[in-house]
């Protein structure tokens, strides 16, 4: 077994810490020694989730120079451990094709779906119920939401954030860190910093 520490302290952590538990039970994979809490998020002293504990800082990874580690996706305090070293967690009742490609630190929730030759980049996040099909790609530090469901060939790129519910047509490029609002269906190409809304989904703003 490998040693795990989950990098945030919120619900979607404490769900996490659920999932890794059904990972081990379809075979021991990760021992899981506690989380480390977001800046934004301090824990109060003696804090525990799932009674496991919250370490304070980020620095306190020194202590396991070995570790892995597991992405919350709203963790970016800095962290000194290798990407070699970034787990990914997937849950056992999600589907992900033999042909589809991850980078370290994807987190996969329950009953989504990972079609044939889709490619997600490092510290992808999806949440629960939903689709990722065929030759999609996902670039870095993209979020996904509950139900999004993407069709195939789309093209996400880095830090985009994909709110709940809301669905891609086929081959449409997404550009860089726009956020798409929840239950909004996008039909065309999305300019980079985009914040886009409705159905069919159109422009609202810039993304700062």
């Amino acid at each position: 077994m490998k040693d795990l520490i989950i990098l945030g302290n919120g619900v979607h952590a404490a769900e996490m810490s659920e999932f890794v538990a059904r990972i081990n039970k379809a075979g021991l994979t990760w021992r899981l020694l506690g989380f480390v809490a977001a800046s934004y998020r301090p824990p109060a002293a003696g804090a525990t989730l799932h009674g496991l504990p919250v370490m304070a800082t980020a620095d306190q990874l020194r202590q396991h120079p070995a570790c892995w580690v597991a992405f919350e996706h709203d963790f970016h305090d800095p962290i000194d451990v290798p990407a070699e070293r970034w787990a990914s967690l997937i849950d056992p009742s999600s589907f992900v094709s033999s042909t589809a490609g991850l980078g370290g630190g994807c987190v996969i929730f329950p009953n989504c779906f990972v079609g044939h030759g889709a490619r997600l980049g490092r510290r992808v996040f999806v949440l629960n119920g939903s689709t990722i099909n065929h030759d999609d790609v996902l670039e870095d530090n993209v979020t996904v939401c509950s139900g999004v469901s993407l069709a195939g060939l789309v093209h996400v790129e880095t830090r985009c954030y994909l709110g709940q519910a809301c669905t891609v047509r086929q081959e449409v490029r997404i550009g860089a860190s726009s956020l798409i609002g929840m239950g909004s269906v996008v039909l065309n190409d999305v300019p980079p910093h985009s914040v886009m809304a409705g159905n069919p989904a159109r422009r609202l703003r810039d993304n700062p």
